[in-house]
C-alpha cells in the first residue's frame, strides 16, 4: 500500500436506447480545387507507331442528381444511415455542388470532377461532420470497484551506457529531453521515469517535493474514454500525485492548446471519472480525486502543489453527460 496509490476501477456504461446522428452545419469547402481529369486515352501501337484516341463516355454509373455521385460514397461509412442523415446529406453535398460552380466553366467540369473525385469529396465531408456528432443515451451506469489497480510496469528504450539524469537538472539541450531517462526521485513510485518537454521534468520536482507519492501513469492505467468524433479514444493523464488529503490528477498543456476542441474533451472526461472516483472514496473513508488542466507557462520550481490546485482544479457539475 505505501508502493502504490489507490486507483479505484470505474466503468462508464450506457443504458437503454442509445442513439446518435450529426447537427446541420455550413460546409467550408474553401481548401478544395479539384480540376476535370482528361477523358481522352491516347494509344500509340509499338509496331506500326499508328495513333488513335479512346474517348471515355463517363466514369461509372450515371446518376440523375449531381448530389447523388457523393451521396452515394458518403452511405458507405459505417456511422451514416441514409434513412436518418439524408437531409443533411444532400444539403452538405448541394453545398459542396454549389462551390464547384463557383469555379469549374460549366455543369459538364463539374460532372467530371464529381465523378473521379466523389470519393475524394466524401472523405472531406465526412471528416468534417464528426465536429458536428452528437450521441445520447437514456443514462449511465456507473460500476465502481474498491479496491486498487497495480501499476503497470513501464518500459524505456535509451543507449545501455547512458545513466540516469538527475531530474533537478535542467538539461543542456531541453530539445533532446524526450530522449533521457530520468532518475533521483524520492517520492515517485517508479525508480526512472521520461519527460516529453521540461515544463513535466519541472512540474516532477514540485510533486516530488510537495507530494506523498507520484506517478506518471502508463498506458491502460486509467480506463477513461473520451468522445472524439465517432471515436471512443482512451485518455492517459500526466500525472497523478498523492497528499495527504487528495489524489490530483495532472496534465500540463501548451497555453495555445487549452482552448483545443480535443483537450476539452480529455478534460471533461477526466473530470467525471474523478467526480465518481470521488463519490466513491468519500463514502469509504478515501481521499477527493481533483483534476488540474495547467497551462505549461505558469509551472515553476517556486510554485506549490497547492497554489496550482487552487487555480485549475476543475470539478464536474453535471454526471449526466
Amino acid at each position: 500500500m505505501q508502493k502504490t496509490i489507490d486507483i479505484p476501477r470505474i466503468l462508464v456504461v450506457p443504458k437503454g436506447e442509445v442513439t446518435s446522428g450529426f447537427n446541420s452545419f455550413t460546409l467550408d469547402p474553401s481548401s478544395i480545387h479539384y480540376q476535370p481529369v482528361e477523358r481522352d486515352i491516347l494509344i500509340q501501337h509499338l509496331r506500326t507507331h499508328r495513333q488513335e484516341t479512346l474517348t471515355s463516355a463517363g466514369n461509372g454509373q450515371q446518376e440523375l442528381r449531381l448530389e447523388d455521385y457523393i451521396v452515394r460514397a458518403l452511405v458507405d461509412f459505417d456511422d451514416i444511415s441514409y434513412d436518418d442523415h439524408a437531409d443533411l446529406l444532400y444539403d452538405l453535398t448541394g453545398q459542396m455542388v454549389k462551390h464547384l460552380r463557383s469555379y469549374l466553366k460549366d455543369e459538364g467540369e463539374v460532372k467530371n470532377v464529381l465523378q473521379y473525385y466523389q470519393r475524394q469529396l466524401a472523405e472531406f465531408i465526412h471528416s468534417q461532420m464528426q465536429a458536428h456528432h452528437w450521441e445520447k443515451a437514456a443514462g449511465y451506469d456507473v460500476l465502481v470497484s474498491r479496491g486498487f489497480t497495480a501499476l503497470k510496469q513501464l518500459a524505456f528504450t535509451a543507449p545501455a551506457d547512458q545513466p540516469l539524469y538527475d531530474f533537478r537538472h535542467r538539461p543542456a539541450d531541453v530539445t533532446k529531453i524526450a530522449q533521457l531517462v530520468f532518475g533521483g526521485f524520492s517520492r515517485c513510485l517508479y525508480p526512472a521515469q521520461k519527460f516529453q518537454s521540461d515544463t513535466e521534468r519541472v512540474l516532477s520536482t514540485i510533486l516530488d517535493r510537495e507530494s506523498t507519492k507520484w506517478v506518471k501513469p502508463g498506458r491502460g492505467q486509467f480506463q477513461i474514454f473520451y468522445k472524439w468524433g465517432s471515436d471512443q479514444n482512451e485518455y492517459q493523464p500526466d500525472f497523478v500525485a498523492e497528499t495527504q488529503d487528495t489524489i490530483y490528477m495532472l496534465e500540463p498543456k501548451s497555453r495555445r492548446d487549452m482552448e483545443d476542441a480535443e483537450v476539452s474533451a480529455k478534460k471533461d472526461a477526466a473530470v467525471r471519472w474523478c467526480q465518481h472516483a470521488t463519490n466513491h472514496n468519500l463514502q469509504h473513508s478515501g481521499k477527493a480525486w481533483k483534476y488540474l488542466l495547467i497551462p505549461h507557462d505558469v509551472i515553476a520550481e517556486n510554485m506549490s502543489l497547492g497554489g496550482l490546485a487552487a487555480q485549475f482544479a476543475t470539478i464536474a457539475t453535471d454526471l449526466k453527460k
